[in-house]
């Protein structure tokens, strides 16, 4: 039908813009962290261009619905206050079929997001994780600066040193934690394996501790000489990351956060479905009102419900909701929302009918 294919264009062409706008935003925030770490000798340039691409192809699982929910504001607004949707729905063409011209485009994105959320996420995560183990096996110590807390990658391990000898290739008054472990140490330097094949971190003359965070039973240890492996805190085979795993793996698992992590994997096509149908009753405003007249209500709404997936995942995470309803339970607030914008003409033309009656 001409109608349908002509909201759906009104929709798309906007959707489309807003999607590249957003993704060179994110990747230039990306790219920010990353260029950050090549000044300092962390990742090479190959490497930050590499991996900006890789989290914005992660990043277009939150971008797709954001740009559809904002596309269908803005098409359908354009309608609104052309005095098009009053015609349209003179001539017998409701809202439920401006429904029928979104829901293909709405399905069309969210099986794109399940897609990148079940398959590219875990796997570009990998990608990541690799590069980053690879820049930390390779990190120079040359372009390190004095006096500088250094987080290593994704880990937690952090690095600092008080005085660098860039000509020997040493750290001086050496700072270092990975996990509950904690270093201090005169000196260390980089160097290889008797095998010559792993890295190695060498810290001469300090003290190292073991921290008990659940109890009071740290351990202590002096030492002359202490070799640390550096893929023992780089290497994402050895740390697990859930973010890389397969939904496969994570739905075997009985841990919390494994299952926010899937939960949330499968949740993101709902969510995409789920806006585009709050988008189709936020965008009615009267003729000449102005096509950005709901954004700001608009905006508000997916900012709420962003945050309650978001909260309802790290409750998943704690322990403090069970597996089920687990971040499903975020949707219902939306969903009763949805029921009241969808109602609320329905309602206001009953009022009057009583209004006139009475009268």
């Amino acid at each position: 039908m001409i109608i349908h294919r002509y909201i759906f264009l009104e929709i798309v062409k906007p959707q489309l813009l807003i999607c590249a706008i957003l993704a060179v935003i994110f990747a230039s925030f990306s790219s920010a962290a990353y260029l950050a770490d090549a000044a300092h000798g962390l990742l090479s340039g190959t490497t930050v261009i590499y991996m900006t691409f890789l989290k914005t192809l992660i990043g277009l699982e939150s971008l797709l619905p954001t740009a559809l929910y904002l596309a269908i504001i803005i098409g359908l607004g354009r309608l609104y206050n052309d005095s098009e949707m009053t015609a349209l729905s003179a001539a017998g063409f409701s809202e439920f079929q401006v429904l029928k011209s979104v829901l293909p485009l709405a399905i069309l994105t969210a099986i794109l997001v399940g897609l990148f959320s079940i398959y590219l996420r875990p796997w570009a995560y990998q990608a990541v994780y690799k590069l980053e183990a690879q820049a930390l096996a390779e990190l120079d110590i040359n372009k390190l600066e004095a006096g500088r807390f250094y987080k290593l990658g994704q880990t937690e391990s952090v690095l600092f040193a008080g005085e660098i000898s860039h000509q020997q290739g040493r750290l001086d008054q050496v700072f270092f934690r990975e996990g509950d472990r904690v270093i201090r140490a005169q000196e260390a330097y980089l160097a290889t394996s008797e095998t010559g094949a792993v890295p190695v971190m060498i810290f001469i003359n300090g003290r190292a501790y073991n921290l008990d965070t659940k109890g009071h039973e740290d351990l202590k240890m002096t030492f002359k000489k202490l070799t640390l492996y550096i893929n023992h805190f780089a290497d994402p085979s050895i740390n697990y990351k859930r973010k890389a795993e397969p939904v496969t793996i994570l739905m075997k698992s009985d841990s919390t956060g494994d299952i926010a992590e899937y939960q949330w994997r499968f949740n993101l096509p709902l969510v995409t479905i789920i806006l585009a149908l709050l988008a189709i009753p936020l965008s009615r405003s009267r003729p000449r009102q102005g096509r950005f007249s709901k954004m700001a209500i608009a905006l508000l709404v997916f900012a709420l419900y962003y945050n309650l997936i978001s909260i309802a995942k790290t409750w998943v995470d704690q322990g403090r909701i069970p597996e089920f309803p687990g971040i499903w339970v975020a949707h219902v607030i939306p969903a009763m929302l949805l029921l009241i914008l969808v109602m609320q003409p329905y309602i206001k033309y009953r009022f009057g009918l009583k209004r006139a009656a009475v009268s």
